[in-house]
């Protein structure tokens, strides 16, 4: 379930009408539980060894008018000491870790070209001691409406790690224009 959410900025942002000035603060949590809890959650776990239940999730994006855009991940309750992927991804959570799709990408494409920090949202990042972590990612660019709607958690940093958590988080946009 989503605790918190930034409403207001986000519908006055959404309703502002064109060529108007566009900021958009989005702020979603969460707690991890299995996709078979009896109460769900937005945040799911599919290894809990690597993403316990009852470890949290916090994303906040930030775009300001004219689409530059801060996305901002931070977790706690994790195993220390210990690296992970984090990418924005295509579609929403489910029980099964492929319902997220693929990575979102500024330009879509499969080649190097396209399959970077750069063109994605990479959130990766490290857990200290006490099983936190933060990962950041900054663009020029914004999200494409309805195009972005999960953050997941790879077991390894980059491209290549399994899908261990996936949170699905309503993330807003403006018109760039």
């Amino acid at each position: 379930m989503l605790a918190a959410i930034c409403a207001g900025a986000v519908a006055a942002a959404l309703a502002a009408g064109p060529g108007a000035a566009r900021d958009v603060v989005l702020r979603a949590d969460a707690r991890f539980a299995p996709p078979t809890a009896f109460v769900p959650s937005d945040a799911v776990t599919y290894d809990q060894d690597l993403v316990p239940a009852g470890s949290s999730i916090e994303v906040v994006q930030r775009t300001v008018n004219g689409g530059a855009t801060v996305v901002t991940l931070r977790v706690s309750g994790f195993p220390s000491g210990r690296v992970f992927g984090a990418h924005v991804h295509q579609k929403a959570c489910g029980a099964d870790p492929a319902a997220a799709g693929g990575h979102y990408q500024h330009v879509p494409g499969t080649g190097a070209g396209h399959v970077n920090e750069e063109n994605e949202v990479w959130l990766d990042f490290t857990t200290g001691e006490s099983g936190s972590g933060v990962g950041a990612a900054s663009h020029t660019w914004t999200f494409r409406p309805g195009e972005a709607a999960s953050v997941v958690i790879h077991d390894a940093p980059g491209t290549k790690g399994a899908r261990v958590g996936c949170f699905t988080v309503p993330f807003g946009w403006t018109d760039a224009s």
